[in-house]
C-alpha cells in the first residue's frame, strides 16, 4: 500500500483521561499531539499510525487496515508498545520522558512530557537563513552533542538503538539543553532473540548498514548519525547519502571546505563517525565523547610589544640565515678551486 495522509484525531477529543488540543507533528510512522492531562498539565501524545499500513478518514477514530497489512501492523504495534515500556524506564535529562502509554482505537499511544523549545533543525535553518558564519559555533557543537551523547549512552545501556538520529529529532529546550526525541524508528533492539523489523531511515543521516537486509546494527549505527548531525550543524545540510557514497564518495571535498571554519580536531571526529565501514567508526558513545572532548586551546591574542618582538626576531633570523648561507657558499667555492 502506498503511503497516504491519515486524518488526525479531532481537537478537543477526550481519550484515556487526556484532552487533545491540536496536532503538532506527523510523519510516515506516527502522529504527535499537544494534549492536557486531568490536572491541566501539557503533554505530548504520540499515536502509532504507519501511513503505509493503515488509513484513517476524516471523522473516524479507528484506522482501516487491510488483511494483507494486518500481520505487519500488529508486529509494529507490539514493538511500539515495548519501546514505550523501555523508554518509560529511562529517566535522563537528555532523553524524552515517557510518562504513560495506553491502548485505544485499535492502536497504541505514548504520553510524553511536553517541553517548550525548538528542534536543532529549526535552529540550524534559522542561522542559515541569517547567513551566520560559522553556521553553528564549535563551542555549541561540542557542548550540546556531549549532552546528546549522555542521553544516547543511557538509551544504549537499556538495550535500545535510536536508528533515526538527526537534527529534527534533537529538541532544544529554552535553556539550550537537548532532548533525544522520536524513537519511532527504534524497531531493532540490541537483543538477538527477536525478529528484526527494519526501520525507516533518513537519507544522509542513515548509516550504510541500514540499507542492507542483514546489516550489522549496533551503537556504531547511531554514531554514524551523530556524525551526520554534527556535519549538518557545520554545513546546513545533511552529508551525502551513504548508499551514494558506495559508488562515488564526495565527502572529502566537503570536509576540505570546512577547514578554517572549524578545528582540524572536530573535522576529524566527523570523518571518524562517517566511516563507511562500521568497524572503523567509534564502537561506543563513550569513545566518541572522549574524542569530542579533545580540543585545541585557542591561542592568546598577542600584545603589541609581543608582535613587534616577534617581527624583529624574524628579521634577525632571516638576516643571520643569509649570512650563514653566504659563508657556506664561500667555503664550497674555495674547496672547488
Amino acid at each position: 500500500m502506498a503511503a497516504q495522509n491519515n486524518a488526525p484525531l479531532p481537537d478537543g477529543l477526550e481519550i484515556a483521561g487526556y484532552r487533545i488540543v491540536k496536532k503538532i507533528a506527523s510523519g510516515g510512522f506516527s502522529i504527535v499531539y499537544l494534549a492536557s492531562d486531568e490536572d491541566g498539565n501539557a503533554v505530548a501524545i504520540k499515536e502509532y499510525l504507519p501511513s503505509s499500513l493503515a488509513l484513517r478518514q476524516q471523522g473516524e477514530l479507528v484506522p482501516a487496515i487491510s488483511n494483507e497489512n494486518l500481520p505487519i501492523y500488529r508486529i509494529g504495534l507490539k514493538c511500539f508498545f515495548e519501546e514505550g515500556r523501555a523508554l518509560a524506564r529511562i529517566s535522563h535529562p537528555n532523553v524524552v520522558s515517557v510518562i504513560n502509554f495506553f491502548r485505544a482505537n485499535e492502536t497504541v499511544y505514548m504520553v510524553m512530557a511536553y517541553e517548550s523549545g525548538r528542534s536543532l533543525q529549526e535552529h540550524i535553518l534559522r542561522r542559515r537563513d541569517k547567513g551566520e558564519k560559522p553556521l553553528v559555533s564549535e563551542r555549541f557543537i561540542r557542548r550540546m552533542f556531549n549532552q546528546v551523547m549522555n542521553g544516547l549512552r543511557e538509551v544504549h545501556t537499556n538495550k535500545l538503538l535510536h536508528l533515526d538520529l538527526k537534527p529534527a529529532n534533537i529538541y532544544l529546550r529554552l535553556d539550550g539543553t537537548p532532548i533525544l526525541l522520536d524513537f519511532g524508528a527504534a524497531r531493532q533492539t540490541l537483543k538477538s532473540d527477536i525478529p528484526k523489523l527494519y526501520p525507516m531511515y533518513t537519507p544522509g543521516f542513515a548509516a550504510p548498514e541500514l540499507y542492507q537486509k542483514n546489516g550489522n546494527l549496533g551503537p556504531w549505527t547511531d554514531i554514524y548519525s551523530i556524525g551526520a548531525s554534527i556535519f549538518a550543524c557545520m554545513v546546513g545540510a545533511p552529508p551525502q547519502p551513504s548508499d551514494q557514497r558506495k559508488t562515488s564518495d564526495k565527502m572529502d571535498g566537503h570536509y576540505r571546505k570546512l577547514e578554517g571554519l572549524y578545528s582540524a580536531e572536530l573535522i576529524e571526529v566527523v570523518r571518524w563517525c562517517l566511516k563507511m565501514d562500521p568497524l572503523e567508526r567509534p564502537q561506543s558513545v563513550f569513545a566518541l565523547q572522549k574524542a569530542l572532548a579533545v580540543q585545541v586551546q585557542p591561542q592568546r591574542e598577542l600584545t603589541f610589544m609581543e608582535k613587534a618582538s616577534q617581527k624583529w626576531s624574524s628579521i634577525f633570523r632571516s638576516d643571520k640565515k643569509k649570512r650563514v648561507e653566504k659563508d657556506h657558499t664561500t667555503i664550497q667555492e674555495s674547496t672547488l678551486n
